[in-house]
């Protein structure tokens, strides 16, 4: 058998990235460029989310692209032609007027569309390109595991742009190394995809010579990290060249967005939350013992968790919450200024949801008035499937593949084989998450998305830091509370 291709050489060595910090990769644009830059420029690893970027780019252009960044970023692009189509689809010069719908974007599929993948690959590189920009220092991009059709567009836009690190979570982030270094090697690269019901198998790819013409030069291969919740999987991973990650994000149940379910029996709380008990701790021993660098994630915002997690033989902490409720996050001023008066007023309450998410994982809901966590909001919203990151795959015949979320209508979903149970509570997050960030859709009937927001639910680093900082705080702030 002939030799397996070496792996791509980085040109920042993995063993150089060692922030004590990492930035959170959360929700849909609240770890957006401007909060993933300001991190970077703190001195530690600034995240950006991956998830949903087409439609944020999308809706970005068609609200005028405020201050011209993206445009900006676009004019490096480079196929000039492939990011001038980009433009010339969405952009609007005088923006939006308010109350008209935004224009659709393509759906992720198996077969996407030359102008669905056009337009992952343009807006991951805009994003990662504009916190990158004016600095040297590391960048990272967050993708979900659970939105794999979306993976390898959205993977070599970020590696055009120059990314540093991949970090990958909900779910078992397997292919990930062999993608990284197809595509660094501007290779077709694709990845395996789940299909319900499948008699055969699927997959997903891009050919970056496709994209962006013929290259002999390989592409930076950045540093991944798989985040992860349990030890076992952190040795299932490394076992395996083929599999083996650069490193670990260990992440608890108390961190914000999705959580892994608990293990065992299910239990729930009188008010219906899953109950997480001592199995669900991951073993930091043995995680250790893998030999590969990791940092802890979820419930780590108070001072003195970066030591702590370093005498665990970690190298420092991934934390969110107070990056989200930062003043350079992405989520709407509103909503964060709302967040951070019950903050102050100590009635801000975040639930462990273990309906809400259509993927079937937990996941953690704030509290805020006049968004879906509000029983009677989520009741008044119809149920509608329109931006469909969160759809499955299921076969309905060998080779013909169809699309449900349990999100969408009941007829709907019910029509495709699923299970009314399964729609039991699911709340929209395509949809509510877009909303977080002021890019809800707008109906025809003249019906605005209510947000839905997340934060972790260990609040006593955000209430250290209200009280240190009454009028809010800046990303560079965090930093410093945590590094003290």
């Amino acid at each position: 058998m002939a030799a397996a291709p070496a792996r791509p050489t980085r040109s920042t060595p993995a063993a150089a990235i060692r922030p004590h910090v990492i930035q959170g990769g959360m929700g849909v644009a609240v770890s957006s460029w401007p909060l993933a830059r300001a991190v970077s420029l703190a001195g530690q690893l600034g995240v950006v989310s991956g998830t949903a970027l087409d439609v944020v780019t999308a809706r970005r252009l068609q609200d005028g692209d405020v201050g011209g960044h993206l445009r900006r970023a676009l004019a490096h692009f480079p196929v000039p032609a492939m990011a001038a189509r980009v433009v010339e689809r969405y952009f609007r010069p005088d923006a939006r007027p308010p109350g008209l719908p935004y224009l659709p974007v393509p759906k992720l599929g198996l077969r996407p569309s030359a102008r669905a993948t056009e337009l992952s690959v343009v807006a991951s590189f805009a994003e990662v390109w504009l916190a990158k920009e004016g600095h040297t220092r590391a960048v990272g991009i967050n993708l979900l595991e659970k939105i794999q059709m979306a993976t390898p567009s959205a993977v070599l836009g970020a590696m055009l742009a120059g990314v540093d690190v991949v970090l990958m979570g909900a779910g078992i982030p397997a292919q990930m190394p062999r993608l990284l270094d197809r595509l660094a090697r501007r290779e077709p690269a694709s990845v395996d995809v789940r299909v319900d019901g499948a008699t055969t198998g699927y997959e997903v790819g891009v050919d970056p010579q496709a994209f962006t013409g013929a290259h002999d030069e390989p592409l930076h291969r950045p540093m991944f990290l798989a985040v992860i919740a349990a030890h076992v999987l952190a040795v299932h991973l490394a076992r395996d060249a083929a599999t083996a990650p650069d490193g670990f994000v260990v992440e608890g149940h108390r961190a914000g967005g999705h959580n892994a379910p608990a293990r065992g029996r299910p239990v729930l709380t009188d008010d219906g939350q899953p109950v997480f008990g001592p199995r669900d701790d991951a073993d930091l021993a043995a995680v250790a013992a893998v030999g590969l660098p990791f940092w802890i994630g979820g419930g780590q915002g108070a001072p003195g968790q970066v030591r702590r997690a370093r005498e665990a033989g970690a190298v420092g902490v991934q934390v969110g919450s107070l990056f989200a409720l930062a003043e350079e996050s992405g989520l709407d001023p509103d909503l964060r200024g709302r967040a951070l008066a019950d903050l102050a007023a100590g009635t801000l309450e975040v639930r462990t949801d273990p309906r809400a998410s259509p993927t079937g994982f937990p996941f953690k809901v704030a509290r805020l008035a006049g968004t879906q966590s509000d029983p009677e909001v989520h009741a008044a919203r119809e149920r509608l499937c329109d931006v469909g990151h969160l759809r499955v795959p299921f076969e309905r015949a060998p080779g013909s593949v169809g699309y449900r979320c349990p999100g969408e209508p009941l007829a709907a979903y019910v029509e495709k084989g699923g299970d009314v149970a399964d729609t039991e509570g699911r709340t929209c997050l395509c949809n509510g998450l877009l909303a977080d960030v002021g890019l809800a859709q707008t109906r025809r009937d003249g019906y605005v998305e209510p947000a839905l927001v997340t934060l972790g639910s260990d609040l006593d680093g955000a209430r250290d830091l209200a009280l240190r900082h009454p009028a809010g705080w800046t990303a560079a702030d965090v930093v410093d509370h945590l590094l003290a």
